[in-house]
């Protein structure tokens, strides 16, 4: 009897250590193949630019190759959803904005994830602001020119953005709500496919991602008004800020980060941080974000880049709240 119980001790005593030790030694290993990157809106917007830089340098840090999946839908929320219920084993990661993150989650009771409970933030990889852009034909040149011509037949003109929720949409209502500039929303699956909009004149604006619209402002196609920072932007010149544009209390930015399931376990977490981060000071790669208008801050680690997104949301849900704007 005594046997017995001296195996069964040292069986359970066993299985504890493999379990100890089996995180740790899944995380020496990790990655052991590819690595799915999933960007929420169709190629050619700023995300997609963004991941297919990144995932050049971040490859040749994990040994691995990133693969990048494209899944639009319902501002972003879709491709968020699907890996915040993606096994929590670091091969696949979302690279999301506050759209999939905090505004879609605000504003839509539907959402299928709570992303404090469904996911784990890694680390931020860019920040810009916004880039207010028209077709040529709008007579506007500045942002007060542009509130007038909205006002002098309200609902005429139309915007588009990267889809509902998303945070252009949250931008351009915030901007209506403070301005009285009524405007007509038209949604597409990606930055890139809303500023064709404007190019083919098909949408009147656009409350754009700088990597998706700078390239067709400098090329004369399309007219950038202003910057939707407070200040102007040393990475979009010529642009003016809000100040200067006569809107003090307007302040947007977007910024893109790395997030993964949540029970993910923490050495991989680490080691995709610590790989991310030093993929970001590859100097391609901030060569490339700042010929877009894009900064790449990085994250001091993750629990800095969570707190971040909390403060982010309790910022985001006071400005719609004191804005008035409304997404029905």
């Amino acid at each position: 009897m005594r046997l017995t119980g001296l195996i069964a001790s040292l069986y359970v005593c066993t299985a504890l250590a493999g379990a100890l030790t089996a995180v740790p030694a899944f995380a020496q290993s990790f990655p052991a193949k590819p690595v799915r990157l999933v960007v929420p809106f169709a190629p050619g917007g700023a995300a997609d630019i963004i991941a297919r830089a990144l995932s050049v340098p971040l490859a040749g840090v994990l040994a691995q190759p990133l693969i990048i999946e494209n899944k639009p839908g319902a501002g972003s929320s879709l491709a968020v959803e699907q890996v915040a219920k993606s096994p929590p084993d670091g091969y696949t990661v979302v690279i999301a904005s506050q759209s999939g993150i905090i505004v879609n989650p605000l504003i839509n009771k539907y959402i299928g994830y709570d992303p404090e409970r469904d996911l784990a933030p890694i680390i931020q990889v860019s920040r810009s602001p916004l880039v207010i852009a028209v077709h040529p034909s709008l007579p506007a040149r500045s942002v007060q020119e542009l509130i007038a011509e909205a006002k002098k037949s309200a609902g005429r003109l139309n915007f588009a953005t990267s889809g509902n929720g998303s945070l252009p949409h949250l931008a351009t209502m915030v901007f209506s709500g403070l301005t009285g500039a009524e405007m007509v929303h038209v949604p597409y699956k990606s930055g890139g496919a809303a500023v064709a909009s404007v190019l083919a004149g098909d949408t009147h604006l656009t409350f754009a991602t700088a990597p998706s619209v700078m390239p067709q402002v400098l090329a004369g196609r399309l007219r950038g008004i202003a910057v939707t920072t407070q200040a102007r932007s040393p990475l979009v010149a010529g642009l003016p800020g809000m100040a200067e544009s006569g809107l003090a209390n307007y302040d947007v930015s977007i910024w893109y980060g790395l997030f993964v399931p949540a029970a993910t376990p923490r050495p991989v977490v680490m080691r995709l941080f610590d790989s991310t981060r030093q993929a970001l000071q590859n100097p391609r790669f901030q060569e490339l974000m700042a010929k877009d208008g894009t900064e790449t801050p990085s994250s001091g680690s993750p629990e800095q880049f969570g707190e971040f997104v909390r403060e982010e949301t309790r910022l985001t849900a006071r400005v719609i709240r004191e804005s008035g704007a409304k997404f029905d």
